[in-house]
């Protein structure tokens, strides 16, 4: 606007540049600040506007008013501003059209005909697409304004015309019924009569934030394994994407009304990993048993929750479970609690008394912040840091691997800076041991096999996208729920495939290397097992980490002082105890040195079994004979109502046609009385009788 009013042509085109380049680089870091221009009415269509304003204002100032190339430009764009309406609406239906109100993985919904979505190209970020389409005007006019070459200004605004003409063309055969998605009662017809097909007879039930993907995608190789016909039943098509891949078949059903109409009559047993409010719409369902499987097994409040009363059966880890509910005395029964162990730990390993490398591993795994400004909830507030920098001065050299809690600083902008310094006191170090003498040596000598870990690492990975998403590449939700069925050959190679992209991973850099672990891979358990020790706080990470049977810490945020700390924690009752300025992390590390030092050791081996049950049976055995008990007595359930209200069902009322032709049990002296009782000429039978439904019958 400064450059417009002054008029300065070539500061006012350096000023255009700058702001199409910012809301270029905006808009592909997803920042927030495009969120708050629209808040405050700078959305990105108002911004497109004002910078042709601008254009008109700068033309208006340079005395070009009643020239042609004026008049031009004006009506380019209120002839490219009209054009964006009917690009809106037109992207809008072809979306609202493609909608399936369900969507699917290893389904198949061949009873429907689901077309190819559009080329990605002409959806994604649309809106922007078209608005960019003023460039050609915007330059063109400038440039003609600058040189006087009026027809430049022209082109550029035929351009721009043609371009946005083009686009919305380009959408319209999209609209054509035969490249709509089928509608929502075909589909739901679909998938009822695949249900019937299938006949499952276990769900996996789950519905979150965007942040909890993690807590159903922990009970994927599980619902894989367990016994009968299981099913992912989810409520948040955002969910979909983040859920791993699985062969289990997963159905997304946003609307309560459809989910509440679903054939999952077959089902005898659902399991829910979360306590969340849309978690009615299943329970609502008296076929079925239900119960509460959670997302880990800890001390934390949310293991103890009264909500979990609304549940057929709890079912815990082991017998430290069972104690919390009759601790916290919320009124979860002792007969409705079923200890089933954690199948999902099976991949960790046991220790074996010694380090896995020449220097130990230490993980440092703090949980979030939680909800509540608790001190307790985790150690990164007031301890991490001291943690982190204990652990890298420590006398002996140490690796650390610091692997955050994926919500750390979605609430608290103090935990994400603290996590960003221990992030960069983890790089500092490891780039101040990369220049010593020692770790140079041990890094040349593996530098070879380094780079081959790493192009090892390309090639799987490369290989996994491919793997990713069946079908072409820009399908939408609903071409991939017609495509994305399960192939017994492509999940082999993707569990392969992730075999050998951890393995590459920890070869790609050096066993004394510190390291920052962050995302999907590696997981939590491979950090388990590189790990010959942990750093932790009360959560399920120091309950899942106790099966490896390797030395722990845990720390006291809230100061409660060791004693009353493993009084109200059970998990640390075997952990070494931290205060925040964590000075008893050398008895951490002793303990892993020499065995001989490890005092908590035999503590640590019955803490297992009370907190994760017994290693025989396999915890996959107790869960399959927990699934097979209460599915009995679903059946039985089922089978007690269906005598019940057969018992209690009316006697059929008489055959007029077979009382009519004088069948010999007096069904037609019954009639005759009923004839004469409402014949005309006599009094209503209300008006002697009352209105006694009984004595009238």
């Amino acid at each position: 606007m400064v450059a417009a009013l002054l008029p300065d042509i070539w500061l006012f085109a350096a000023a255009t540049a700058v702001t199409y380049i910012a809301d270029w680089y905006l808009h592909q870091r997803g920042s927030y600040l495009i969120n708050r221009l629209g808040k405050v009415r700078a959305g990105l269509s108002i911004r497109f506007l004002l910078r042709q304003l601008m254009v008109i204002l700068l033309l208006a100032r340079l005395d070009l008013a009643e020239e042609p190339l004026f008049y031009a430009a004006v009506a380019c764009f209120l002839v490219f501003y009209g054009l964006q309406a009917p690009h809106g609406a037109l992207t809008t239906l072809i979306k609202l059209r493609r909608t399936l109100p369900i969507v699917t993985r290893n389904v198949d919904l061949h009873a429907v005909r689901i077309p190819d979505a559009p080329p990605r190209s002409l959806l994604y970020r649309s809106s922007e697409k078209m608005l960019h389409l003023d460039l050609p005007a915007v330059v063109g006019v400038i440039v003609a304004a600058g040189t006087g070459e009026d027809y430049v200004g022209y082109i550029g605004a035929g351009v721009t015309l043609l371009l946005a003409l083009g686009y919305n063309a380009l959408l319209v055969p999209y609209l054509r019924r035969s490249r709509r998605a089928p509608s929502a009662p075909a589909v739901l017809k679909a998938l009822d009569t695949w249900l019937g097909e299938y006949q499952p007879t276990v769900v996996l039930y789950f519905s979150g934030s965007n942040e909890s993907a993690y807590q159903g995608n922990m009970w994927l190789d599980t619902m894989a394994a367990v016994e009968g016909r299981p099913l992912i039943v989810m409520r948040e098509r955002n969910l979909v994407a983040q859920l791993a891949d699985t062969s289990v078949p997963v159905v997304c059903v946003p609307a309560g009304t459809h989910l509440m109409n679903m054939n999952l009559s077959t089902v005898r047993v659902c399991l829910y990993p979360a306590n969340v409010g849309k978690n009615i719409h299943m329970l609502r369902v008296p076929t079925m048993k239900h119960v509460f499987i959670g997302h880990g097994d800890s001390d934390k409040l949310a293991s103890v929750n009264p909500y979990s009363k609304v549940y057929d059966e709890v079912w815990t880890a082991g017998r430290a479970g069972r104690d919390r509910y009759a601790l916290a005395d919320v009124g979860i029964r002792d007969e409705d609690i079923v200890e089933v162990g954690r199948p999902q730990l099976a991949p960790i390993e046991s220790w074996t008394g010694t380090t896995r490398n020449p220097i130990p591993t230490v993980l440092y795994a703090p949980t979030w912040e939680g909800w509540d400004d608790n001190p307790g909830n985790t150690s990164l507030l007031l301890a991490g840091e001291n943690i982190v920098r204990r652990l890298l001065t420590a006398d002996s050299p140490v690796r650390v691997i610091y692997k955050p809690h994926p919500f750390t600083g979605i609430r608290s902008a103090k935990a994400k800076a603290v996590d960003a310094r221990i992030k960069a006191l983890v790089a500092k170090a490891a780039q101040d041991r990369a220049a010593e003498s020692r770790w140079a040596q041990e890094a040349s000598a593996a530098a070879a096999g380094q780079r081959a870990a790493k192009a090892e690492l390309v090639r799987i990975e490369s290989r996994l996208a491919e793997l990713a998403k069946p079908g072409r590449g820009g399908g939408d939700e609903s071409e991939e729920s017609r495509v994305a069925l399960a192939d017994p050959a492509r999940q082999a190679e993707i569990a392969a495939l992730r075999t050998e992209w951890n393995d590459a991973y920890w070869r790609s850099f050096g066993w004394w290397e510190h390291k920052t672990v962050t995302g999907a891979r590696p997981k939590l358990y491979d950090c388990f097992n590189q790990s010959d020790a942990m750093v932790s706080d009360i959560s399920s990470v120091v309950s899942d980490f106790i099966a490896s049977g390797k030395p722990y810490a845990v720390t006291d945020s809230a100061e409660l002082g060791a004693d009353e700390f493993k009084r109200q924690n059970t998990a640390v009752r075997a952990a070494v105890i931290l205060s925040n300025g964590a000075q008893e992390i050398d008895q951490l590390l002793s303990a892993v040195a020499d065995p001989a030092a490890d005092s908590l050791a035999e503590a640590r081996h019955e803490l297992k079994t009370y907190l994760l049950g017994p290693d025989e049976p396999t915890s996959m055995e107790q869960f399959d004979a927990a699934v097979r008990a209460l599915a009995a007595k679903a059946e039985a359930r089922n089978a007690g109502v269906a005598q019940r209200v057969g018992e209690q069902l009316p006697e059929p009322l008489p055959d007029p046609e077979a009382a009519s032709s004088g069948a010999g049990d007096g069904s037609a002296e019954i009639i005759a009385e009923v004839e004469v009782a409402v014949d005309p000429d006599t009094p209503s039978p209300d008006a002697e009788i009352g209105a006694d439904p009984s004595v009238i019958r």
